[in-house]
C-alpha cells in the first residue's frame, strides 16, 4: 500500500475511536447513572423490596451475552454484530424510561417491565464492551494497540466518576427517566460515525451456531449470578436456593465443556486455554474484577458514611483514583507501543494495586479526606497497569480468527470476578458489622449497607456517632484486607506470563502463513481495512 493511501486511511482510526469511545461510554455510563436514581425509582414505584433486581437484571444480561457475542463477531463480521449490539442497548433504554406509563401498562406494572427491559439494555450493554475491544483488534495490529485501548481505559475511569455527577444532577432536576433516555442521542451519534466510517476486515467462515452450548453457557452463568447475588443477602448460604443454584451451574457448565470440545465452532473454544499466557491473564483477569470491583464498591459507602460526604460528592471524591488510572492506563499503552514490551507491567500493576488495598485497609474514623485519596491514588495507578494490558495480552495470544471469542472470554472473567467479589466482600462486611457497636444501626442489614439510615446516623449524640462510625469504618477497612490476599496472587501468575512479540504495522508474514495470519500482516500495514 502506498504511502498516500495510508495517510488517508489513518485518520479513519481517529474516527472510528471516537464512536467507539462514545459506545464505551454508553455501557459504563448508564450502570453509574442508575444506580443514583435508584432510590427515586423505588419510591415511585413502591417496589422497594425488589429493586436490586434492576442492577441483578441488567448484570445478568450483561455476562450472559458477552462470550456470545464476541463469538458471533467471529462468524458473522464484528461491525454488523457490533451496530446490532447497539442498537438492542438504545432500544432497551427507550423501553425502560418508558416503564410504568400508560402506554406500556401502567404504574402498578412498572417495576416487573423496568427489571424486563433492563434486562434487554444488559445484553447490548454485553456486546458493546466486548465489540469496542475486538474491534480495535481489528483496526490495530497488536505492536500500536496498548495506545488505544489505553484511551478507552481513560473513557471507563471518566464514566466512572462522571455517572455519580449526571446521576445525581438528572435525579435531581429531572424525571429518573431521563437517566435512560440520555442514552438515546449519545447512542444516536455512536451509530452514525461508526456506520459511516468502519470498515472491518472480513474472513470466509464456514460456520454453524453452537446453540446448545449458548444455551448451557446461559443457564451456567445465570445460576453462578443469581448465586453471588442472592447468597448471605436474600437467602443464607446454606440454604436450599443457594445449594440449588450451585448444582445447576456445575451441572450446566461441566455440560457445556463437554459439548464445546464436539463441535466445530464452540460459543468459547476450550482450546484457547491451552495457550498459557490466555490461561493465566484469564485469571488475572478474574481475580483483578473480584478485588477491584468488589472492594470498590465500599469506597463511596465510607465516603458517604464516616467522612460524611454527600452521594454527589463521593463521586468527586473518587477522581484520585480515577486520575491515577487514567494517567498510567495513557503512559503504559504509549509505551507498549514504543517498545512492544509489555510483561512487566502487569507485574508492577499487580504489586502497586496490592499496595493500595493495603494502604485502604487502614482507613478509620480519624483518616483525612487527603490521607485517603493519597489511598486511592496508589491504588489507581495499580489498576491503571492492569486494566488494558491484561485485554492486549489475551488478544496477543489467539489467531485474528478467535479475536472475538477471547475479548469475550476476558470480559467475562473480569465481570463473573467482580459479582463473586462483591458477593464475598459484602458477607464479610456484614459479618464484621454485626460483631461490632455499629451493628444496630442497620435494620437490613444487606450486605453493603442498605439498611443503613443515614439521616438518624447524623442525628445521634456524639458518642454514639463515634461508635457506629468506628464500627462502620473498621468493617470497611477488613473488606480492603481481604482484598491483599486476592491481589498478591496476580503479581505471582502475571511473573510466568510469557512475553511474545507483538506485531507491528511493518510485519510481513512468512509465506506459509495462513490466511488469517496474512490478513491481520495487510490489516496492520493499512491501520484499516
Amino acid at each position: 500500500m502506498t504511502q498516500e493511501t495510508q495517510a488517508a486511511t489513518r485518520p479513519n482510526v481517529r474516527v472510528v475511536l471516537f464512536g467507539l469511545m462514545i459506545a464505551m461510554m454508553l455501557a459504563m455510563l448508564d450502570n453509574m447513572i442508575v444506580s443514583t436514581a435508584l432510590p427515586r425509582i423505588a419510591f415511585e414505584f413502591g417496589g422497594a423490596g425488589h429493586f436490586t433486581w434492576i442492577v441483578t437484571a441488567y448484570i445478568l444480561g450483561t455476562t450472559v451475552s458477552t462470550p456470545i457475542w464476541g463469538k458471533l463477531g467471529d462468524l458473522y463480521g464484528r461491525k454488523t454484530v457490533f451496530l446490532t449490539s447497539v442498537v438492542i442497548f438504545l432500544i432497551g433504554s427507550a423501553l425502560c424510561g418508558m416503564s410504568g406509563s400508560e402506554m406500556l401498562g401502567g404504574v402498578d406494572k412498572g417495576m416487573i417491565e423496568l427489571i424486563a427491559f433492563r434486562a434487554v439494555q444488559g445484553l447490548g450493554a454485553g456486546g458493546l464492551m466486548v465489540g469496542v475491544m475486538a474491534i480495535i483488534g481489528d483496526l490495530v495490529p497488536p505492536r500500536e494497540r496498548g495506545r488505544y485501548q489505553g484511551m478507552i481505559a481513560g473513557i471507563m475511569a471518566i464514566a466512572m466518576v462522571a455517572g455519580p455527577l449526571v446521576g445525581g444532577f438528572i435525579t435531581d432536576n429531572l424525571s429518573w427517566r431521563w437517566a435512560f433516555y440520555v442514552n438515546l442521542p449519545l447512542g444516536g451519534v455512536a451509530l452514525l460515525v461508526l456506520a459511516t466510517t468502519m470498515h472491518l476486515p472480513k474472513y470466509r467462515t464456514e460456520h454453524k451456531i453452537d446453540w446448545l452450548g449458548a444455551a448451557l453457557l446461559s443457564v451456567g452463568i445465570t445460576a453462578i449470578v443469581l448465586l453471588t447475588t442472592w447468597g448471605g443477602n436474600s437467602y443464607d448460604w446454606t440454604s436450599l436456593p443457594i445449594l440449588g443454584l450451585a448444582v445447576l451451574a456445575a451441572v450446566a457448565l461441566v455440560a457445556f465443556g463437554f459439548v464445546e470440545r464436539r463441535v466445530p465452532e464452540p460459543i468459547l473454544p476450550l482450546a484457547l486455554f491451552a495457550n498459557r499466557n490466555f490461561a493465566l491473564i484469564s485469571v488475572i483477569g478474574f481475580l483483578l474484577g473480584f478485588a477491584m470491583f468488589g472492594a470498590m464498591n465500599f469506597l463511596p459507602l465510607y465516603q458517604q458514611t464516616v467522612q460524611g460526604a454527600s452521594a454527589t460528592n463521593s463521586g468527586l471524591l473518587l477522581l484520585p483514583l480515577m486520575f491515577g488510572m487514567l494517567v498510567v492506563s495513557l503512559v503504559v499503552g504509549r509505551a507498549i507501543t514504543r517498545t512492544g514490551r509489555y510483561r512487566m507491567f502487569p507485574i508492577v500493576g499487580g504489586v502497586v494495586m496490592a499496595a493500595g488495598m493495603v494502604l485502604l485497609s487502614r482507613l478509620d474514623v480519624d483518616t483525612s479526606k487527603a490521607m485517603s485519596s493519597l489511598y486511592m491514588v496508589v491504588l489507581g495507578v495499580g489498576m491503571g497497569f492492569l486494566m488494558q494490558t491484561s485485554m492486549l495480552i489475551a488478544q496477543n495470544s489467539v489467531e485474528q480468527k478467535d479475536l472475538g471469542a477471547a475479548s469475550g472470554a476476558a470480559t467475562f472473567f473480569r465481570s463473573i470476578g467482580g459479582s463473586f467479589g462483591i458477593s464475598l466482600f459484602g458477607a464479610i462486611f456484614a459479618n464484621r458489622l454485626a460483631d461490632s457497636a455499629a451493628g444496630g444501626a442497620f435494620s437490613g442489614g444487606g450486605g453493603e449497607g442498605r439498611g443503613l439510615d443515614l439521616e438518624k446516623l447524623k442525628e445521634l449524640p456524639a458518642q454514639a456517632r463515634e461508635l457506629v462510625l468506628g464500627g462502620l469504618s473498621d468493617a470497611i477497612s477488613h473488606v480492603f484486607l481481604w482484598a491483599v490476599l486476592f491481589t498478591i496472587v496476580v503479581p505471582v501468575l502475571a511473573w510466568f506470563i510469557k512475553e511474545v512479540p507483538l506485531r507491528s504495522a511493518n510485519d510481513v508474514p512468512p509465506a506459509d502463513a495462513t490466511p488469517e495470519e496474512q490478513a491481520e500482516a495487510a490489516l496492520g500495514k493499512a491501520g484499516v481495512a
